[in-house]
Parts: structure tokens; C-alpha cells; sequence
């Protein structure tokens, strides 16, 4: 099946497969500063045209599509809205940074195959410089109802002092280590099944770890099923990660590298990860659900 991309100069670019839009990947937002701007996906769509995202949800506007997004950068907040201050919850202060977009580096389409390459710049409220990223996206049509998306970044610390990657958890806040590749699910997958190597469940799995985790949602208005499948490269830093996911009040997954354990990154060093994100029509059941992480992890070879 062949790939098209369309490029808005300056805004964004869309990959359609035949005449359905898969994702459109704004790079240079228009969000407002309390939700720490950064680009991010949405609308994200099967190969049967069923869309899977959910953008600026009324209970966590911050939400958008699957973003790169981090609540704890030593003081910044990259995450969006209040910082999580043990013993206060959560506090609104004035560190939602903004992860800027800089250069477009890449954009190829090569049959069933696209790639786009560039860098940003991430910065804290005021302005000051935190993070250097090269970013790159890679999406492939692996049959004729699963496509796969490779996200890949490398962050390199510019700000002078070591920067301590972190979540609620790590500041005291029990079971809440989001942070990292999160996606936010449409609001009909809520109360959805969520699928680890182990078995198929609920909220009970967040915070396991495993090499992948998956979601299996069904739609508003037809009925229909989608699964996604997120998984973690062996290569990433806290391999395999922990898990923040949630079915209960809303579709979420998240592989949370800095779930319950801060990372350190020293001034002028980096940290790269890499991820696959299987989206397919269709609950393919456990083994089914299985088998498309393989897909993903031969996405990431």
C-alpha cells in the first residue's frame, strides 16, 4: 500500500495510506504555555480509517495524541499543567517548558515507507535553554490491516547542570510514574482491556514491568475494535520499563523509563530511546495481541 505525505510548511505533516489519513504529526503547535508545548500526533487512524487518539481532553488538556512528554526535567515541567510537589499534590508553577521545533531534517516517502528527521529545542518558561533533541519518526505498512510507527530521540543536556529525569513517583506520589511515549486513547476504549506478555487486564498492571503493552478499545458508533501495541527497544535506558496505563477512567498507555527511579543525565551528555507503536484494526485476542508486538519488535531491528 502506498504512502503519501502531505507538508503544511512551518505546521505539520500528514501520512495517508490510500484515502486514510494515518496521522497528522504537528511539529509546530499553537498550545498555550501551562501546557507545555511540544509537537505530538493526532488525529492517529487504523488502515480502516477508526481513529485511536484523543486531543486536549477536557480532564487533562495536556493530553495530545502520543507525545513525547516529561513531567519531572529537573525543575521543568515538559509534561503540562501543575508540577506534583509532595505534601502540596499538585501545584501550578512557572516551569512549563516548550520543546521547539528548530529544523525539519528528513521527510522521504519510499513506497509502503516514510521517514521524518528533525531537531528541537527544548526550553524552560523563561526561556532558557534545557535539552537539544534529534528527533525521527519512521512509519511502515506491515499488512493490509497493521501499520507500525518507529519514534526515536536522542536528548542531549544543555543547561549547564545535570538534569535528574523523574516523575510523580519519584517525588512521592505512589503509582503515578508517567512520563516518556504516552498515549492518550479515544474516551469509548475507556474501560478497554489492557494486554501485557503475562495476560490481559486492568489498572491492576500499572507499574508492571515488560518488554510491551498493548490495548485493546472498541468504538463509538460501530462497534468496532482497535489495538495498539506499544514496545520498549532493548537498547532504551531501564529496559524493560515499567508501566503507566490506565483503563478505568480513561485509555492510556505509557512506557515510563523514570517510573520509580530518577535518571541523571550530566551537562553535555545524552539519552536515547526508541520505541515501536503498532496500530491495528481489529482485537486480535491475547496471542493475537502477541504476535503484534513481534511485528513491532522487527519494526525496531
Amino acid at each position: 500500500m502506498t504512502l503519501q505525505a502531505t507538508h503544511v510548511l512551518d505546521r505539520s505533516v500528514t501520512l495517508a495510506a490510500g484515502d486514510v489519513d494515518l496521522f497528522t504529526y504537528v511539529y509546530r503547535p499553537d498550545t498555550p504555555v501551562l501546557e507545555s508545548p511540544k509537537p505530538y500526533l493526532h488525529p492517529i487512524r487504523t488502515l480502516g480509517g477508526r481513529l485511536v487518539s484523543l486531543f486536549r481532553p477536557h480532564d487533562h488538556v495536556w493530553h495530545k495524541g502520543i507525545a513525547w512528554s516529561l513531567p519531572h526535567v529537573g525543575e521543568h515541567n515538559f509534561w503540562g499543567g501543575p508540577t506534583y510537589v509532595h505534601g502540596k499534590f499538585y501545584v501550578q508553577l512557572e516551569n512549563n517548558g516548550s520543546a521547539t521545533h528548530r529544523e525539519m531534517t528528513a521527510l522521504s516517502v519510499t513506497g509502503d515507507r516514510a521517514e521524518l528527521g528533525h531537531t528541537l529545542d527544548w526550553t524552560s518558561q523563561a526561556g532558557a535553554p534545557v535539552i537539544a533533541e534529534r528527533r525521527s519518526l519512521a512509519a511502515q505498512v506491515l499488512d493490509e490491516a497493521t501499520w507500525a510507527l518507529v519514534f526515536d530521540t536522542e536528548m542531549t543536556n544543555v543547561s549547564g547542570g545535570t538534569l535528574a529525569f523523574g516523575s510523580p513517583t519519584t517525588k512521592g506520589r505512589e503509582n503515578a510514574g508517567y512520563g516518556g511515549l504516552f498515549w492518550r486513547g479515544p474516551r469509548s476504549f475507556t474501560n478497554g482491556i489492557i494486554q501485557s506478555p503475562a495476560g490481559a487486564g486492568g489498572d491492576e498492571l500499572r507499574g508492571t514491568r515488560a518488554e510491551w503493552f498493548g490495548f485493546r478499545g472498541r468504538h463509538d458508533e460501530t462497534g468496532d475494535h482497535s489495538t495498539i501495541v506499544v514496545v520498549d527497544a532493548a537498547s532504551n535506558p531501564q529496559h524493560p520499563p515499567q508501566w503507566f496505563a490506565r483503563s478505568e477512567d480513561f485509555a492510556c498507555l505509557c512506557p515510563a523509563p523514570f517510573f520509580s527511579e530518577e535518571v541523571e543525565l550530566p551537562d553535555g551528555e545524552s539519552l536515547r530511546f526508541r520505541y515501536a507503536v503498532v496500530i491495528a484494526d481489529g482485537d486480535r485476542g491475547e496471542e493475537g495481541t502477541g504476535l503484534l508486538a513481534k511485528q513491532g519488535r522487527a519494526a525496531l531491528a
